[in-house]
């Protein structure tokens, strides 16, 4: 089982580091760790285009974004038989796929953004690869709640942070043509979630930190990538140079997508959506959770 091969890696790693270093330090160093492996997903993605960037020839049979597609179903594919995702994070991510892609076919016409290369594998002018890159967002939610054994108390009314994120997902289409409402949707995250506690497992003891902190510094990795995106010129937007990194605003758009991604995890992924305040108690981190184990994956 991929699980228990994973469960043994991060014991004897964790033991390893507990050994050798301050506990703290231990602990920040696991934290790295289990980050990097949970964005597994979109690391790999990230490599495939500055390595095809490099390597890609214009007289090559296949396309560049051809290949990174074909890269990113294998990828999924090996996720799967190794049982790093199960089905049901897949049909989740699947989903992140579909509205990504949509998305992207809208932008694109209005010009927001533009893929100077060319692919066979594209609908509406949109390689099928960058759907990808929305989904590892999904892959990352998913595998982060999963190997932290992560918790969300209070969380708030479940239709509201539908409502929410329905609300998030439409704007980004409606202020081509009417107002845009960000800043009223900035406000709307911290007012339904700020109480909302992510506890999670570093180690032994559980640590908490306030959600759109979270999203926050998340925005910020997102940010980083969509800089590696264009400086790789596997995509560009409107007025940027080459080596200009990309607006700011784009790091906005990213923090309310985030919101968009983690209500729609939270489909799959209700047994850790806690409405009252409550601590998790402390456990050994390496033991899966029991409904984890019982899943059939």
């Amino acid at each position: 089982m991929a699980d228990k091969g994973v469960a043994y890696l991060e014991r004897t790693m964790g033991d390893w580091a507990r050994a050798r270093l301050h506990p703290h330090v231990a602990e920040f160093a696991m934290f790295v760790l289990k980050q990097g492996w949970a964005a597994l997903f979109g690391i790999l993605m990230l490599a495939a285009i500055i390595l095809s960037r490099l390597i890609w020839q214009a007289d090559w049979t296949l396309a560049r974004y051809d290949a990174l597609f074909l890269f990113a179903i294998a990828t999924q594919s090996i996720f799967l038989w190794l049982r790093l995702e199960s089905i049901e994070e897949a049909k989740v991510i699947l989903l992140f796929h579909i509205t990504g892609t949509i998305m992207e076919v809208f932008k694109l016409a209005q010009g927001s953004w533009d893929y100077p290369d060319q692919g066979v594998m594209e609908i509406g002018g949109v390689p099928m690869f960058s759907g990808f890159m929305y989904a590892s967002v999904g892959s990352f939610m998913a595998r982060v709640i999963r190997i932290f054994h992560m918790e969300f108390s209070p969380y708030p009314s479940f239709a509201l942070t539908v409502a929410l994120a329905t609300a998030i997902y439409v704007n980004f289409f409606t202020h081509h043509y009417t107002y845009d409402i960000r800043w009223f949707l900035f406000a709307a995250t911290l007012v339904l979630f700020w109480r909302t506690r992510i506890w999670f497992f570093p180690g032994p003891t559980p640590r908490w930190m306030p959600l759109p902190v979270a999203a926050f510094l998340s925005a910020i990795f997102l940010w980083i990538a969509e800089n590696i995106g264009t400086l790789t010129q596997t995509w560009t937007y409107a007025g940027q140079g080459t080596f200009e990194l990309v607006d700011l605003s784009k790091f906005g758009s990213w923090y309310l997508l985030l919101y968009v991604s983690f209500v729609t995890v939270s489909l799959v992924l209700r047994d850790v959506m806690q409405p009252d305040a409550t601590r998790p108690a402390p456990r050994e981190v390496y033991q899966p959770r029991a409904s984890q184990t019982a899943h059939p994956r």
